[in-house]
């Protein structure tokens, strides 16, 4: 760009900026420091093609609304949500309850019988599916099945405090894997 393009880039973004910004904000919700970006970003594009532009309010318009569009399609920009308060704010974690359940849960799970603890582990823990924890046991699904109930029913028993944290029985297994049956 020679110092005449230069100079008349710089009087156009000083004369037209404010105004693009604004419409950099609506374009973006509201987000002061996104429309920021977003004209940072296409005022980069247009110092890029600054002499072949005919019309330099319109060119960076259009590429304001494409790359506003481009955004609204990147998933990465879905992540998160800005808030006023953090929604674990009512509901901080007590670490002397969770110390407390996870030794409730250990002593539990040692008076189970082994096969009994190996389901729910693989089940739970390591959230494999019904099928999986049925081969690497080299039994049935059908086993797999009653043993997790009977285990679940079982640790109840031990340790009643268990059953808010532990999934309801009336629940239905989510589980849609086709199922192997053998004769």
């Amino acid at each position: 760009m020679d110092a005449e393009a230069q100079e008349s880039f710089r009087e156009f973004v000083a004369g037209r900026s404010t105004a693009l910004l604004r419409t950099a904000v609506l374009l973006s919700g509201g987000d002061r420091h996104a429309a920021e970006d977003l004209l940072q970003n296409a005022l980069v594009k247009a110092a890029g093609r600054w002499q072949r532009i005919d019309e330099p309010e319109a060119y960076v318009r259009q590429v304001l609304y494409r790359q506003q569009i481009s955004r609204w399609r990147l998933k990465w920009r879905r992540r998160e949500v800005t808030v006023a308060e953090p929604p674990e704010a009512g509901r901080v974690p007590d670490a002397s309850a969770a110390a407390e359940l996870r030794l409730v849960l250990r002593s539990a799970l040692s008076r189970l019988t082994a096969r009994q603890r190996t389901v729910l582990v693989l089940r739970y823990f390591e959230d494999l599916p019904e099928t999986e924890v049925a081969r690497i046991l080299g039994c049935s699904v059908g086993t797999v099945r009653s043993t997790t109930h009977r285990s679940l029913a079982r640790l109840r028993e031990l340790a009643p405090e268990l059953a808010a944290v532990a999934p309801r029985p009336e629940q239905p297994s989510r589980d849609f894997s086709p199922v192997e049956v053998r004769p």
